[in-house]
């Protein structure tokens, strides 16, 4: 069977464990810059530079997939999240960015065939697209609501980029996360299905949305619902929320989200609120009893963490989740669905 369609015949059964934070894990090694730039010739400060490391510490890499598989993983995801020319720019690293997708690719998918050979059953790699540091629905400039730093085109070529190296590299999915900006997340769908057209290999897409404030909207004004109406078309494999808030705080959007979604529904919040020194003290067993209530309600397939969670939150994530029943995904009612900043329902 294909990786879809294995997939969905494991979300069918049961619910399925995404794994947790990477800054936070590499943060716990306490690398210098040196352990960032290697070898490499590079002329910025590479400290915080994690996604070089799949290139220059791929053992610290790998050692972090390695630990998320062994707490109970059925996915990972690339180390990634950064790599693109635009967020790359800030570290003179833009000539790197394929190396970088490919390398972080491999190295996942090596880890996951590991894991794999030990007890036979299958690991999922998402190539981890995130939302780069530029929008295309507002303007930086306060005085000049109509300007943008860039266009859909250039970014369209950005994200193609990325996800190119990640096929080739050999993801089952595309994983485009913590969306701030929808327009973004349209443009970046749309270069991940050339990409899976261009290499004619059936790659699903993964999309999650991030909540940047307690009305449930994200950068670009949005609501959940609406971004559900905005996306819907490109037939996500799985629609989520990740980062925001604590699993407590995501609950009401991830419930109106699930009731909405006539597709799998995936979710990862962070460990909580941050604390005044920008640290998650959210206990493991705090978050699997929280996400536990999204279990009682029926509202995901796909569960994992995002900042501040760790391989100790993600095995008690996976003992919580073990034995429970998946969300029932809902059949779509056949009408018309339009979204603005709300959603609107055409009236029959």
């Amino acid at each position: 069977m294909s990786a879809r369609e294995t997939f969905v015949a494991r979300a069918a059964q049961q619910i399925l464990v995404f794994d947790g934070g990477y800054g936070t894990a590499i943060q716990g090694y306490k690398l210098s810059e040196a352990d960032y730039r290697g070898e490499l010739e590079l002329t910025h400060d590479q400290k915080g530079n994690n996604d070089l490391l799949s290139i220059t510490r791929p053992d610290v890499v790998g050692a972090i997939h390695s630990a998320y598989l062994d707490a109970g993983a059925d996915m990972i995801e690339t180390n990634t999240f950064s790599a693109t020319k635009i967020s790359m720019a800030d570290y003179g690293c833009e000539h790197l960015v394929r190396q970088l997708n490919m390398e972080s690719a491999k190295l996942a998918r090596a880890c996951c065939d590991a894991a794999e050979a030990k007890d036979g059953i299958k690991r999922f790699v998402a190539g981890s697209i995130g939302p780069t540091n530029k929008t295309l629905s507002l303007s930086p400039d306060v005085n000049d609501p109509g300007y943008r730093e860039i266009d859909f085109d250039y970014l369209k070529d950005v994200y193609r980029e990325q996800c190119d190296a990640l096929i080739e590299g050999g993801v089952d999915f595309l994983l485009i996360e913590t969306i701030f900006d929808t327009l973004n997340a349209k443009c970046a769908a749309m270069a991940a299905q050339e990409a899976a057209a261009a290499c004619g290999r059936d790659v699903p897409l993964m999309i999650s949305m991030t909540i940047t404030d307690m009305a449930g909207r994200n950068l670009s004004g949005h609501t959940v619902e609406a971004f559900w109406a905005a996306i819907r078309h490109v037939k996500p494999l799985t629609i989520g929320l990740n980062c925001s808030f604590g699993a407590d705080l995501l609950r009401p959007h991830l419930a109106a989200l699930s009731k909405q979604a006539d597709t799998l529904v995936m979710a990862y919040p962070n460990a909580g609120l941050p604390n005044d020194l920008a640290e998650y003290d959210e206990l493991p067993e705090t978050t699997a009893q929280l996400i536990g209530q999204w279990l009682d309600d029926g509202l995901v397939n796909i569960v994992g963490g995002c900042c501040g969670t760790t391989p100790a939150h993600i095995a008690a994530i996976a003992k919580a989740v073990a034995h429970r029943a998946p969300r029932a995904i809902p059949k779509a009612d056949i009408v018309t669905r339009l979204a603005g900043l709300e959603p609107f329902v055409m009236a029959a």
